[in-house]
């Protein structure tokens, strides 16, 4: 079992690396224990929270579906009726819709429960499952209401990711090349060696790709919990591109991590368009997501690259004139660029 270590003080929590059971063992529930999951992984791995505590599954919808008013309202009038104390843990059990939702529940739910993150996908192992990030999408937008609320504990078990389907693998890939792409050069040549192994579900080289990402999300996250001092704005490279993909081609038909996967090569292109360098190694970023066979260009996505700013215009990061970029000067070299004109952007996106 591999113990990282998210946060400082009383509001910091443990991401738990390896056996479920083991990780269960440490986790106290003071009463039954709620869990926000899907029909399909509840059927798949409910059966070891079951077995161990009295449990009440919540059931909500698959996929970005759940990130809704509607199952929200739902969700919080059934905890309504269970009644938890403020003292028992909400259990997410899922991939990051359910973790955005079932974070977002706790938050408001008598003004804050713990929640506990057990991510049985990639993307939310390796990334949306820390952070304290949660949200619901609304108005077309992605993630466009919601607050922080750290977990109590995330257990990250790579073992449960022997159901996943070959696509969402290859999502959840994508936000694993991103760690490397921020700051880790030599993890990023790690992944263009081993990335087959990863997607092939080698135990080991997964847990070694699982365990840097938390590692690289906790040492931003730490000092910058609330996204407020611009260390922690790195983990979106290629998320302002990426969301405006996703709202472009309708939330939900894209995965998460193929937006991404586009936006990042996005991001490099137009760093190099800039000046800022690049040009070479965006192709090597486009080489290595396209031997995991996921998409990189607007092409595959179907989607107009001049709609794109429109999107990338209400961007959360934004502040005053222009828009807020996670640019690079190269692989492992990513920065945080602020007042970008969204004509240059809008005339990058032009040619894409």
């Amino acid at each position: 079992m591999t113990r990282i270590r998210v946060g400082e003080g009383p509001a910091g929590y443990d991401v738990r690396v390896g056996p479920l059971a083991a990780g269960l063992e440490d986790l106290r529930v003071p009463g039954r224990l709620a869990v926000v999951s899907d029909e399909r992984v509840w059927g798949l791995h409910g059966p070891a929270i079951r077995d161990r505590f009295d449990t009440v599954p919540l059931l909500v919808p698959d996929g970005e579906e759940a990130k809704d008013w509607p199952v929200l309202h739902e969700l919080l009038r059934r905890l309504a009726e269970l009644d938890p104390d403020r003292a028992t843990p909400l259990l997410a059990l899922g991939g990051g819709s359910v973790g955005d939702l079932a974070g977002l529940a706790a938050a408001l739910f008598k003004r804050g429960i713990p929640v506990v993150h057990v991510p049985t996908t990639l993307l939310a192992q390796a990334d949306s499952a820390v952070g304290g990030k949660t949200a619901i999408d609304f108005a077309g937008q992605k993630n466009l209401v919601g607050t922080f609320h750290a977990p109590a504990l995330v257990l990250a078990d790579p073992a449960l990711l022997a159901t996943l389907d070959s696509r969402q693998m290859r999502s959840g890939f994508a936000e694993v090349v991103k760690y490397g792409v921020i700051d880790d050069a030599g993890f990023f040549a790690w992944l263009e060696d081993h990335g087959g192994d990863v997607l092939g579900g080698h135990a080991d080289h997964l847990a070694h790709a699982v365990a840097t990402s938390i590692r690289a999300k906790a040492r931003m996250v730490t000092g910058d919990e609330r996204d407020l001092k611009g260390q922690r704005a790195l983990l979106n490279l290629g998320h302002s591109f990426g969301h405006a993909i996703e709202a472009e081609a309708g939330i939900g038909r894209l995965l998460h991590g193929e937006a991404v996967g586009i936006g990042m090569v996005l991001a490099l292109r137009f760093s190099a368009a800039l000046g800022h360098g690049g040009a070479g190694e965006a192709s090597r970023l486009e080489a290595l997501l396209a031997k995991a066979g996921l998409p990189t260009s607007l092409a595959q996505a179907g989607v107009p690259g001049e709609a794109l700013v429109r999107h990338m215009a209400s961007d959360k990061k934004n502040e005053g004139a222009g828009l807020t970029l996670i640019l690079a000067h190269g692989i492992g070299q990513a920065f945080v660029a602020r007042g970008v004109p969204a004509e240059r952007v809008r005339a990058f996106l032009a040619t894409a």
